[in-house]
Order: C-alpha cells, then structure tokens, then sequence
C-alpha cells in the first residue's frame, strides 16, 4: 500500500477567525515576495539575476527541488514526527536553504561541469566564452539551455506522482521511491530536451550546428518559426494543467477511472492532450486579439514571440488558481464536484486576466523590468515564477503560517487525498455530460466571437 505524502496527511486549521489569516498570509507573500525581488532578481538591486535569462533559470529549479523535495521524495530524510512538531518558520528557512544548496551542486556540478565541461559546450559559460562569445551571452546561452530542462522537469516530475501515480513504483519505501522516480522522470525530460530545444541551442550559433542537431528543427513547418518558443508553449502548459489537475480540479475527471494502469495512462496523456490544446487555442486567440502572425517581424508580430507569450499567459493563470487552493480552500466547495470544478476554473480565469492586465500595467514601476507589452526585457514568468515560489515555501514548508498552522491530534478530521473514487454514473451524470460539452461548444464560440472587442477594452499597450 502506497503511503500518502505528507501534504496530504497534514491538516491546517486557521490560527485566526474571519478573513485575517487569508489577510496575513497575503501581506507575508507579498513583503517577502519583493524583499527577495530586490535582493536577487531586480535589475536595481542587489544581485540583478533578471537578465533576464540567468534570473528564470533559478527561479525554474528552485522549482523543481521543491518539488522535488515535497512531492518525489515525501520531505526525506526528514520523519513525520519532527515535520509535525518543528516551527513552521525554522522548517521554512532549512527546506528553502537545503533547495537553494541542492540547486547549486546541481547547476554547478552537473550542468556546468558534467555536461559543460565534458560533452556539450552551451551548458558552460566558461567554454562559450573561450570560443568568442561575450561574458553577457555565454551566461545568457548556458542559462537559457538549463532552463529549458527545468521547464521539461516541473511538467514531468510532479505529473508521475499526480497522474502516473508513482506506477509501478508506489509501494517502495523513501528514499528507494525517490530516487527511481527521480531518475526515470530525469530520464525521460532528457530525452523531450534533446528533441525539443537541442536544435533551438544549435541555431544560436552562427553558422547552424547541423552536424549536431536537426537544423533547421523539425517544428518550423507548422509552427512558422525555428525558435524553441513552440515547445515552451505547450511545456509550459503541461506544467500549468498538472497543479490544475492536482488542485482546483481535485484530480477529476480521470479519479473516475477504475481500473489503474488506465486511470494513470489517461491522466498523464489527457494532461498533454488538454494542454496541446491549450496552447493552440492561446496562439490562436492572440491572432484574433492582433491579427496574423508575420515571419520575420519582431516582438508581438512575431510568432516566436507568441508561442512565448502562450507559455506567459499559462503562467498567469497558474498564480491565482494556487492561490485559491492554498489560501480560499478551492474557492468554491458548495455544489457538486463538476460544477464546483467549473466555477473555480471560470475565478481562476477571470483573476488571471486581471494579473495579466495589472502585471502589464505596473510592473515596471515596482519590478525593474522594462515598460511595455513585448519588450525583450520583458519577461513575466520571471516574477510570476518566483511568486509561486514564494506561495509553494509558505505553504509547503512552513505549513500556511502565520495565518494557519498544524492541527492538533482529534482537532480536525482530514480526509486523505484519494487517487480514486468509485463515482455511481446515474442519468443526471450524463445529462450534466450532453449539457457540459454543448456549454463548452457554446462558450468556445462565444469567446472566439468576443475576444478581438475584449482586447480593443483592455489594451495594455
């Protein structure tokens, strides 16, 4: 018997009454959010990573470990005992240094020294440099290859444990678990990295490395550009419909599926399909919203730019839908699973559009990033990132706190998360079917018809 995680063991009961938790932890993410902004990320502050490549890449990996750290490995070697009875603080600031310590040894070790040194040049600033490029470039080059395997590895690794559920490893003990998963899931990004942004790094250079990559890469035909943008596109998307999946959506429909090699099969491949599809429809509404793509142009005419652009606009929409789930309990809770899903998806998609609307409107005068809708400089999965970052070790490592805290033994009753449930298919389960996928069509079109005057409303640059 596969044993739960601990984030799924755990109950947290609000230290406070009324809406002062939500206002606290609110106020604790945001000071510590821009504390640490300024500290690492912002062209004017202290160490002025937003390069904005070097910048991403950290916030990429912090990622990862933690996700690493709280989903693969289950907080090992840590036990239950000293998890429960630690201040959430001091738990808060060993998780953040053991992921910041464990990043480093990885980017330093393996990345630059590994593969850098040994087999291949881009992942080394030292070895771009020597062979011409400029300081800025090499570190840019070496910084955009690594985090383009972090993107693969924030999709993969937390869709085995959520979707594939662990198979056929769940029932191994810590760290046995772990560590194979980790391997396999670090098997297989290596193996979507060289097929999906090897050829973008051969292109860098100038002339194409054709002897070492498919140049020009095999997506140029139907996704009208060489850049690796495509695949961060749908990657991205990936990595947004997992935490969809394991948050507001409670893991539904696919917890539906009996039988478990086919409700593992088919939530990993659906959180690729539904994604695949995501990121199609994203490009094509910037289409509506500013007319067709041109080859050649820059900036938002440009279809690298926009394939970027739908990895941003997916990011948006992961903010605010954690948010919901760590801070509001999903939001909406009163009705059945579906429509409650429903509603939580429309929030969740109403708040991002307001993010993206603000984000745009403002970063520049308290962020450092340049003003203006596609500048170069302008990177939003850089903040965006580094504030799910910020959410992830309040909520994961330090337990909610200030605003909420650790049940105590018999103060709370937690149903543990379940990776199945037996759903009875009466005739109101398929009227609401017929009903959903004739609402979807409806709204698909409603939207498709709506969104060049929505963008006309809200224009943001």
């Amino acid at each position: 018997m596969e044993t739960p995680l601990f984030l799924e063991e755990r109950s947290l009961v609000k230290r406070y009454s009324g809406p002062w938790p939500l206002l606290i932890n609110t106020l604790f993410i945001a000071v510590l959010f821009y504390i640490s902004w300024w500290i690492f990320q912002d062209p004017r502050g202290i160490m002025r990573m937003y390069t904005p490549f070097e910048g991403y890449m950290w916030c990429r990996w912090l990622l990862v470990i933690m996700i690493w750290i709280a989903y693969v490995f289950d907080f090992w070697p840590f036990s239950r005992t000293w998890l429960k009875n630690t201040h959430p603080v001091l738990k808060g600031v060993i998780f953040t240094t053991l992921t910041v310590v464990l990043f480093t040894v990885l980017l330093k070790g393996f990345f630059e020294t590994v593969l850098g040194e040994l087999a291949i040049a881009y992942f080394s600033p030292r070895r771009l440099t020597e062979l011409g490029l400029i300081e800025f470039y090499a570190i840019e080059y070496s910084a955009q290859a690594i985090l383009m395997f972090a993107a693969i590895a924030s999709w993969l690794s937390p869709a085995w444990v959520v979707a594939a559920e662990n198979a056929p490893w769940q029932n191994l003990k810590q760290p046995i678990k772990g560590f194979t998963v980790l391997m396999f899931t670090f098997f297989l990004s290596f193996i979507v990295y060289f097929v999906a942004f090897h050829s973008h790094m051969a292109i860098l250079f100038d002339p194409w490395q054709e002897f070492t990559a498919i140049t020009p890469p095999w997506w140029e035909s139907f996704a009208d550009t060489v850049h690796g943008n495509f695949n961060i596109a749908w990657i991205m998307c990936c990595t947004v419909i997992v935490w969809m999946h394991e948050t507001i959506w409670e893991r539904y429909p696919f917890s539906m599926i009996e039988r478990p090699w086919l409700r593992r099969t088919a939530s990993f491949m659906g959180i690729i399909a539904i994604a695949v599809a995501l990121s199609f429809f994203l490009y094509y509404a910037q289409e509506l919203a500013w007319g067709e793509a041109i080859r050649g142009t820059r900036r938002d005419e440009s279809p690298d730019w926009r394939w970027l652009h739908v990895g941003e606009l997916a990011i948006f929409w992961l903010v605010p839908t954690l948010f919901m789930h760590f801070y509001l309990n999903n939001g909406v809770n009163r009705f059945s699973k579906p429509v409650n899903i429903l509603f939580r998806t429309l929030i969740s998609i109403a708040a991002a559009v307001v993010l993206y609307y603000v984000y745009y409107k403002t970063a520049h005068l308290f962020l450092g990033t340049q003003k203006g809708f596609s500048h170069p400089q302008q990177f939003p999965m850089v903040p965006m990132i580094w504030l799910v970052n910020v959410m992830l070790v309040n909520y994961w490592f330090m337990d909610g706190w200030p605003g909420w805290r650790l049940s105590r033994e018999g103060e709370v009753v937690k149903t543990a998360h379940g990776v199945h449930e037996k759903s009875v298919l009466t005739p109101a389960f398929y009227r609401g079917v017929i009903g959903g996928t004739l609402g979807g069509v409806v709204f698909y079109f409603a939207l498709v018809y709506l969104l060049p005057a929505m963008t006309n409303a809200l224009r943001i640059y």
